[in-house]
């Protein structure tokens, strides 16, 4: 196969490996009644619980990307997946819930090899004009594993208990691991650095500093609207089937948005001018709904549908921009640890903003709520304005 043909091989993989990922991280609450009746947990509990994983990949997040620089994405993947599987495979197989946790934890610290690594072997295999459309499909792989997961972990857990379905992960997680194990490899011609504490330099970068903190910023109108549109779209009025529908739609639109957003950046041959637009009609679109908000019942429900449903899936597509974006910034031998750091940015905004915006429309109201979401929107435009990009 010629090297043109191979790194969609590659991107593949990668994309496969990131769905996989993401079924763990993001498909685990999907089965959260069953851990708890399974475990005997309260809602608190169940949630640290799923939580265990997205803080794993926190702490590691950085530690991958430097190992990826240094050592390639082939061996940190393969080690990562296959470490992400035992651990897994452990979760199903005890009967304590501290030690399932432990294990998930463990698991999510061997699963952030994938989010840093993962991106890295896409970028390292496209150049720039490809770019922005190839890390658009590897981040479009993130919602659709979750989804796939959302669909079949409940169904597993139903048939075969609650355990079944870390099992199931780990199984997949296995088979992502071969897969790169035998396809993944780093294109010719490329150099690795002399030492991996070398990039650590990379975390007083202001402008990395600036792409984190905007894709911090960014994760909460995306997490706001992930979490919270069935619950406001069922105070409108409709079903929780009906609101549940309307929240997969908003997921696709979002996914589609993410390929849209990779192309588009692509022909202009940049990455922040439009995130700086999305970011703007992020800003735009959450405070129309949070002034629709309270005209509910006075308005068609069509109406607040028509603008919730278009504001999630902006607030969904941004993230390939962001990577792409932090890749690009960093030397090409440092950039594992540069989507480390954009990651672990954007993993602390999800593990902060349900609980957040949960108190906020409670505690305030839900055009708060919506607000909240709005304004990360507009704080991230902010802090790009002025970034330049590229090296």
């Amino acid at each position: 196969m010629t090297t043109s043909g191979y790194r969609w091989v590659v991107l593949a993989v990668g994309a496969l490996a990131q769905g996989v990922n993401a079924a763990g991280f993001l498909g685990l609450p999907a089965i959260s009644p069953q851990l708890r009746a399974h475990f005997g947990l309260d809602l608190a509990e169940v949630g640290l619980l799923v939580g265990a994983v997205n803080l794993g990949n926190v702490l590691a997040l950085v530690a991958w990307g430097l190992a990826a620089d240094r050592y390639g994405e082939r061996l940190v993947m393969t080690v990562g997946l296959a470490g992400t599987a035992g651990c897994l495979a452990v979760a199903g197989l005890v009967d304590s819930p501290v030690r399932a946790g432990l294990a998930l934890l463990a698991s999510g610290i061997f699963g952030a090899s994938t989010n840093a690594a993962s991106g890295r072997a896409v970028m390292t295999w496209f150049a720039s004009g490809q770019r922005g459309l190839a890390m658009g499909v590897r981040q479009t792989a993130t919602p659709l594993g979750a989804a796939l997961a959302a669909v079949l972990l409940p169904a597993v857990a139903a048939w075969w208990q609650a355990p079944a379905a870390f099992l199931a992960l780990a199984a997949l997680n296995a088979v992502a691991g071969v897969a790169v194990a035998i396809w993944v490899r780093e294109p010719p011609g490329r150099t690795r650095p002399a030492s991996s504490l070398g990039g650590l330099g990379l975390l007083r970068d202001r402008r990395m500093l600036r792409i984190s903190l905007a894709s911090g910023l960014l994760v909460v109108p995306q997490f706001v609207g992930a979490s919270m549109l069935v619950e406001l779209l069922h105070r409108y009025g409709l079903s929780l089937a009906a609101a549940g529908g309307l929240l997969a739609v908003a997921q696709v639109i979002g996914g589609f948005g993410r390929l849209g957003n990779g192309v588009w950046s692509d022909r202009v041959g940049s990455r922040l001018g439009p995130l700086r637009m999305v970011a703007l009609g992020i800003l735009v679109l959450f405070a129309l709904a949070a002034a629709l908000d309270p005209l509910a019942g006075t308005v068609p429900v069509w109406v607040l549908v028509a603008v919730l449903l278009p504001a999630v899936g902006l607030a969904i597509s941004w993230n390939g921009l962001a990577l792409t974006a932090a890749g690009e910034m960093a030397p090409p031998e440092r950039t594992g640890v540069a989507l480390g750091m954009q990651n672990t940015a954007n993993y602390v905004g999800a593990a902060l903003t349900p609980a957040t915006a949960g108190w906020v429309a409670t505690a305030l109201s839900w055009p708060a709520a919506l607000l909240l979401a709005a304004a990360g929107g507009g704080l991230a435009w902010v802090v790009l304005r002025g970034l330049r990009e590229g090296r």
